[in-house]
């Protein structure tokens, strides 16, 4: 806990200080430009009710000042909030650039669909849906309530009349619609996984629209019914919104979402298609480790879909040369015997890197190509440093060249993967796998890793570590448990008596 504080709040560099900086003001300058634009297009010809944009400024330029000093009052705010609540979302400027976009993009959403469809028809909770996915649930309720406030002061001080043409109170019971929807939107879609279900729970959203409508501002919604169908249709708008926008954040700001890791896993993606083919062995020994992996990560309340991917990816390193692996070598031949322990070495080595090289080069997030890295740590390969031993007649050998290059596991989710990766591995090579043999074996793995001081750089602890042999256990013993032997029976004597 003491090191992710520190972690937290760590120095920032004067450069890192003045991206911010600029990031912070350029978006200031394009949220005052949507108001400017709000105002310009408001004033043409919607039943000569707003005044025209020059006739705006004349006479209300000191409301317009007004609303840049709020404007820049809540900007300021959700800066101070990154830098307090969620620095570690925001170590690169294209994390506080997408939040930011995010806003900005909700607030458009929201204008276009109330000046020129309907009041009630805004897609309110577009901006927490989306930083929801792309970073937590916190930030997500906290960007619904500026997303709500921007709009409530596009409403109410620009030229928008438009609103108070709908209904006297339509400004400022858009606020409360604002917060209630975006809020229970958040809420109601944090962790479903499947897209159906997103839409089913999108219509529930567009209640409190509804509530508002006749609670506050005391609507008739049979006489009224456009208001009606436009404030329940308003959370299927914002659903479908989210899910056509959300793959574009994926893929320009480099981010992992739900929907993303779930693409990443199917067997038609494109790297998995490849060791499938190329791979078969290490195909197989990285399902069963997913399966490992998963599990863990819910025991102990980690990312469970990101554990799982991380799995399936964390040895793509060995497609450079497969045929230097045990489980892809088909026949008794490995091509190591004819090799000195130290290029074995280095070949096996390799693969953390080309993992990353690979994972990097197909365009996956940053998240898995570090896992690819982080894996094996600093372990040594005690194999080859044995071999190596023997060719010295038991001289000494210099063990740092037999070691992993790392680095140490950073995460809870990439200690997960060292401990299943080497825990599948090894029961998979013992005779007797009965429980107390594979409980044995796996609380080894972890003491020997934590004697080399693997798990020193992430934040794992001493019961969580527990948790993870006990799932390991309970997961191998039931992959490798013992089955049934059969009698034989011959099937040619069978026929020949029901022949009979």
């Amino acid at each position: 806990m003491v090191k992710q504080k520190l972690k937290k709040y760590r120095r920032w560099s004067k450069k890192q200080i003045a991206e911010f900086l600029s990031i912070f003001v350029l978006n200031l300058l394009v949220m005052a430009g949507i108001l400017v634009g709000s105002i310009f297009l408001n004033g043409i010809g919607y039943n000569a009710v707003e005044p025209d944009f020059t006739e705006y400024f004349a006479t209300m330029g000191g409301q317009f000042a007004y609303l840049i000093i709020i404007l820049v009052l809540i900007m300021a705010v959700t800066f101070v909030y990154l830098i307090f609540e969620n620095r570690g979302k925001i170590r690169e400027v294209r994390d506080v650039e997408m939040l930011f976009l995010i806003i900005e993009l909700t607030l458009l959403c929201n204008y276009f669909a109330g000046r020129y469809i309907n009041i009630y028809f805004r897609p309110l909770a577009l901006g927490g849906l989306l930083t929801l996915l792309l970073i937590n649930r916190r930030s997500a309720v906290f960007v619904t309530i500026v997303t709500s406030l921007l709009t409530f002061l596009m409403d109410v001080f620009t030229n928008a009349n438009y609103a108070a043409t709908v209904s006297p109170n339509a400004q400022y019971s858009s606020l409360v619609i604002g917060f209630s929807t975006g809020i229970i939107a958040v809420y109601l879609i944090d962790g479903v996984g499947a897209r159906i279900k997103v839409f089913g729970r999108g219509v529930i959203t567009s209640v409190p629209v509804l509530v508002c409508l006749v609670l506050l501002e005391q609507t008739n919604l049979i006489s009224h019914w456009e208001r009606a169908v436009a404030g329940a249709s308003s959370g299927i708008l914002a659903v479908v919104l989210f899910m056509a926008i959300l793959p574009l954040f994926e893929w320009l700001f480099k981010k992992l979402t739900n929907y993303r890791l779930a693409e990443l896993t199917e067997h038609s993606a494109p790297l998995i298609r490849r060791m499938i083919e190329e791979a078969p062995g290490t195909f197989n020994h990285s399902i069963v480790v997913s399966n490992l992996a998963e599990s863990c990560a819910t025991a102990i309340g980690e990312d469970a879909l990101l554990a799982r991917c991380a799995a399936y990816y964390h040895d793509m390193g060995k497609l450079r040369q497969p045929e230097f692996f045990k489980e892809n070598q088909q026949d008794s031949r490995n091509p190591h015997n004819d090799l000195t322990p130290e290029l074995s070495a280095n070949i096996v080595r390799a693969h953390a890197k080309d993992g990353y090289d690979i994972v990097k080069k197909y365009g996956l997030p940053q998240e898995i190509a570090d896992i690819c890295l982080q894996h094996h740590g600093t372990m040594p390969m005690m194999f080859f440093y044995a071999k190596a031993k023997q060719f010295k007649d038991g001289g000494d050998v210099d063990v740092e060249k037999y070691c992993y290059a790392g680095p140490k596991p950073q995460t809870k989710i990439a200690a997960i993967m060292m401990i299943a990766d080497a825990g599948e591995a090894a029961v998979r090579s013992l005779k007797d796998r009965s429980r107390e043999k594979v409980d044995a074996l796996i609380q080894k793995l972890i003491n020997e890793r934590m004697q080399l001081r693997q798990f020193e750089d992430c934040d794992i602890t001493m019961k969580e570590l527990t948790i993870i042999r006990n799932t390991i256990v309970n997961n191998l013993t039931g992959v490798y448990h013992s089955r049934i032997e059969y009698p034989k029976v011959n099937l040619e004597e069978i026929k020949a008596e029901e022949a009979e």
